[in-house]
């Protein structure tokens, strides 16, 4: 890390050893050679599925699939989708939730932080974000559900001294015809995200002399910030914004707990062509899959124009001189958006807890009248399995992703060049193209090759989206390491591997941890990948909790979504306890 040094670093010669402790030219190019692996193997392993996936999607789509006599290509299944009286409706749907929630979540992320970037808060909301980032979307769901819906938690606290309700009312608030329950539940689940993936795009960013020279010349704080750090921050956001965006309008775990049933939104309907028992809908679900494509390619291509525009229109406000006025409004709709987003997943999760241990609630209680654990009882029975596929899984999917993403970021520095655009678009991939689009395909593909339903398969499946985000939250430190730490090393006697292990790896305990964590709860929240490589013969929590939701006992699924909840928060808190427990005698380290 710039700035800081350990022990013999602060003295130690700069000839004393070759900064990046490769040794000599022969035996460096040999390592960088072997290194040059992992970044090739990275990019087949995202290339390859997907492109694999679009292709066995496309050819039934085009009413291609020999296995159900169709050998001959046909626009017959593309037209008899858009035909379909329910796909635009479904098409509304995800277009309402899947962009009016990120928009919001864009809003309120740059809003917080061009009001309260120079206060103790981003600080706070750092650290009380990443948490909240590693709940699951399907417990997310559900809590929401459990907290909004007529019958909710939020209504029993309000009745009947507020509301004058002695039963649920006769509103549709969960599943509404217009999917707000929906925009607002990935609204809560985007902002974490958006909101860490902006903080390290800030710390990449030199800005604090440029708001100081801003603040200098009489511009009020957010209106320097949003003149001077907004315009270099905007292209750090294309690429998630664009993942949260095709996340957004192919969601399908969310969309079937929070969002209207008919018609769903266009994934759902997809699934549920791919999941008939008639063959022939394979027909429709592959056609289906490729107008979600179309759908999430032309949201992105407006996104991104949208973005362009923006840059070359801003440049004369940005440069008018104007010092703006009081930005006391701006603070406080944006410390209350956040604020309203925290204690909206805090009080899902207690309302989970609660019906988990919930033996009589009659509304309008606030509260069980009676507790039991009886609901545990009867959710474990049938859990066993998912609990430890999905502790099996995550391990397996993270540890993977270690491999390639160390390797990558090694190579990375002993070559001294970044990943480029291409390559981040590759990382990016799986998170660009939906789940359903090219997951369909790829299933097709495990079948023939026989591999549905294999652990091989299932893990793989996973890694595909564990590592954008292992990449993600361990980029920025293993790049801002101080590279003296290595040439210390080096001096010692340490090789590069050595060094890494003996040197790199403890210094970056924490960062290492707490990207393992991110990746653990990104596999457990996996549905689709789960669904098709699993075939019904591996299934996880997230599997069973959106099964559950769909109609069984509240506790049960409360019970469920709970657990679900508190697996990857459990491998959050280690992450966060274990280097406090190893450095302890080391305040240095455990500072860093």
């Amino acid at each position: 890390m710039p700035g800081r040094s350990v022990g013999v670093c602060r003295n130690a010669p700069a000839s004393a050893a070759p900064a990046s402790g490769d040794g000599p030219p022969v035996l460096a190019g040999r390592r960088r050679r072997a290194l040059a692996v992992f970044p090739t193997a990275t990019v087949v392993l995202f290339v390859a599925p997907v492109a694999l996936g679009l292709g066995a999607t496309l050819a039934p789509a085009l009413g291609y699939f020999p296995a159900l006599g169709g050998t001959v290509l046909s626009l017959v299944p593309l037209r008899t989708v858009l035909a379909d009286p329910a796909v635009p409706a479904a098409a509304g749907i995800s277009l309402v939730s899947g962009v009016g929630s990120t928009a919001l979540a864009v809003l309120l992320v740059i809003g917080f932080l061009a009001a309260w970037h120079d206060s103790v808060w981003v600080r706070v909301a750092r650290r009380l974000l990443s948490p909240l980032l590693a709940i699951p979307h399907a417990a997310a769901a559900v809590g929401l559900a459990f907290l909004i819906a007529p019958s909710g938690w939020l209504a029993r606290l309000l009745s009947p001294w507020a509301t004058g309700w002695d039963r649920p009312p006769d509103l549709l608030v969960v599943q509404d015809p217009w999917g707000l329950a929906l925009l607002a539940g990935l609204t809560v689940k985007e902002i974490p995200f958006l909101l860490l993936i902006a903080l390290s795009a800030l710390g990449q960013l030199d800005t604090p002399a440029q708001l100081r020279m801003a603040r200098s010349l009489g511009y009020r704080p957010t209106t320097a910030w949003i003149k001077v750090v907004l315009p270099q921050l905007v292209p750090h956001l294309r690429l998630p914004v664009c993942a949260v965006l095709a996340y957004g309008l192919s969601t399908v775990d969310m969309a079937m707990i929070l969002g209207p049933s008919t018609p769903p939104t266009l994934s759902v309907l997809v699934l549920r062509w791919a999941q008939d028992p008639d063959l022939g809908f394979r027909f429709l679900a592959a056609a289906g899959a490729i107008a979600q494509l179309g759908l999430v390619a032309a949201a992105i291509g407006l996104w991104l124009l949208a973005v362009r525009l923006y840059l070359k229109g801003s440049v004369g406000r940005w440069t008018d001189g104007l010092r703006g006025r009081s930005d006391r409004l701006l603070k406080t709709g944006a410390m209350t958006a956040l604020v309203a987003v925290l204690t909206t997943a805090f009080l899902g999760l207690v309302a989970l807890g609660l019906w988990s241990a919930a033996g009589r609630w009659r509304y309008p209680d606030p509260w069980p009248t009676v507790w039991s654990v009886d609901p545990w009882g009867r959710a474990m029975a049938g859990l066993d399995d998912a609990v430890a596929t999905t502790i099996m899984v995550g391990i397996a999917s993270v540890a993977i992703g270690l491999v390639l993403v160390v390797g990558c970021l090694e190579h990375e520095r002993r070559t001294g060049r970044r990943a480029g655009p291409w390559a981040l678009w590759i990382l990016y991939a799986p998170l660009l193209v939906p789940q359903v689009t090219f997951l369909f395909g790829l299933q097709l593909v495990l079948v023939a090759a026989r591999l549905d339903g294999t652990w091989t398969a299932l893990i793989l499946s996973h890694l595909l989206f564990v590592v954008p985000y292992l990449f993600l939250a361990l980029a920025e430190p293993w790049r801002r390491l101080d590279p003296r730490l290595r040439a210390a090393a080096a001096t010692l006697g340490l090789g590069p591997f050595r060094a890494l292990a003996s040197v790199v790896a403890p210094v970056l305990l924490r960062p290492i941890l707490v990207a393992a964590a991110i990746g653990f709860s990104v596999s457990a929240a996996q549905y689709l990948p789960t669904l098709f490589a699993g075939a019904g013969r591996l299934t996880t929590l997230t599997v069973e909790v959106v099964g559950l939701a769909r109609g069984a006992d509240r506790r049960v699924v409360g019970a469920a979504a709970f657990l679900q909840a508190m697996l990857p928060l459990a491998v959050f808190a280690i992450a966060v306890a274990a280097p406090r427990l190893v450095y302890r005698n080391r305040r240095a380290l455990r500072r860093w």
